[in-house]
């Protein structure tokens, strides 16, 4: 039904839209500036790292920084938030878009609620579709940079692995000093076997080495093994079988890092290394801090509106400006500390991955409280 303040909603409706256009922009250019400061910074250091090692070609090392920059980028992306949006409100504001808006009785919530909205958004598809790719690319990178630089020979790898398996009436910890993943085997392979009480209390019991072990079928087939229980004389084996929980491709694939470990995959890496034994906080903290990404995007953008919307000729707008900014990497301080002290188990990491964006955006509300309300 018409009513007499019908004229003015698509009216603000433009206002909005053409808010988030200009911001987008200033995103898109901010995007590009720090991609490309990350992009060179890397090419850099590839070409003397991985590249001088190998004598390897341009276009090869700028194919290696597109495996390894996104992953970075996307990092950085809430200072992309933070500059772009700050960027675009202070465009508005000295071009005094934002007193015509003003003055015509627009509350900033109206455009900055939008603004903080659609970075919510960007958020929640960084999250779900741009991280995934580039955690693959980064898997990538470190996968190439290994082949290169010779760390990885054929099938074969020489360095040590520890693996841990059990229930709960024994656990094995297994030392191998080489694998053979061609054949699914570990070499010069010792077996440490734990019995676990009534209390819960685990007592060793008997050490096996074998010159090579086997997993198939769930189960460990031992060669040339010798076993020694705890007071009693070693006993060899030509061949021995001992019952494994562990799948092949559990047993003989290193786990990602957690920056290497897509979205959709941290829950399942999760419980995998909690069924092997280890210890999983870094990848529960890396899943905590993906999940808050969206609120980290959101309140950049409040944050750095709020500080731009000090009127030019009121002045201070340059110090405002400069504050958001220092506010920014205040920011990324705090959420470097929180993610320390949460890899250290020292906070909880649902704690240590939330606590720096919840303080960041109620910051960012009370100080546009302050601006608009007074």
């Amino acid at each position: 039904m018409p009513s007499r303040f019908s004229p003015h909603l698509p009216r603000l409706g433009r206002i909005e839209r053409y808010v988030l256009i200009q911001q987008l922009r200033s995103l898109g250019l901010a995007l590009a500036v720090i991609a490309a400061l990350v992009m060179l910074i890397d090419f850099v250091e590839v070409s003397r790292g991985v590249g001088s090692a190998q004598d390897l070609s341009a276009v090869r090392i700028f194919g290696l920084v597109l495996m390894k920059s996104p992953s970075v980028i996307v990092q950085l992306l809430p200072f992309v938030f933070l500059f772009g949006t700050l960027t675009a409100f202070i465009g508005l504001n000295r071009r005094s878009e934002l007193v015509a808006m003003r003055a015509a009785g627009v509350s900033a919530w109206r455009f900055v609620l939008p603004a903080a909205g659609m970075a919510f958004v960007l958020g929640i598809l960084t999250v779900t579709v741009l991280g995934p790719l580039a955690a693959s690319g980064d898997a990538m990178w470190q996968r190439e940079r290994a082949r290169i630089s010779g760390t990885t020979l054929g099938a074969d790898s020489q360095e040590a692995i520890w693996l841990r398996e059990g229930d709960d009436q024994r656990q094995m910890i297994i030392r191998s000093a080489r694998q053979d993943r061609a054949n699914a085997r570990l070499l010069d392979v010792s077996f440490f076997i734990y019995t676990t009480g009534a209390d819960g209390g685990r007592t060793f019991s008997e050490r096996i080495d074998a010159q090579s072990a086997t997993l198939s079928a769930g189960r460990w087939r031992l060669n040339n093994a010798t076993g020694a229980q705890v007071g009693q004389k070693a006993v060899t084996y030509s061949t021995l079988d001992l019952p494994s929980s562990l799948a092949d491709k559990e047993a003989f694939e290193r786990f990602a890092r957690p920056q290497s470990t897509p979205f959709w995959s941290l829950p399942n890496q999760i419980q995998r290394i909690e069924n092997a034994g280890f210890t999983s906080t870094a990848y529960r903290l890396r899943l905590q801090q993906l999940l808050a990404t969206p609120l980290v995007f959101a309140a950049m953008s409040i944050l750095a509106a709020a500080f731009s919307l000090r009127l030019m000729r009121l002045g201070d707008l340059a110090k405002m400006s400069v504050s958001a900014v220092v506010l920014g990497f205040a920011f990324f301080f705090l959420n470097q500390f929180s993610s320390a002290m949460g890899s250290a188990e020292v906070v909880a990491p649902f704690v240590a991955a939330w606590l720096p964006p919840v303080l960041t955006a109620l910051a960012a509300f009370t100080l546009l409280f302050y601006t608009e309300d007074g």
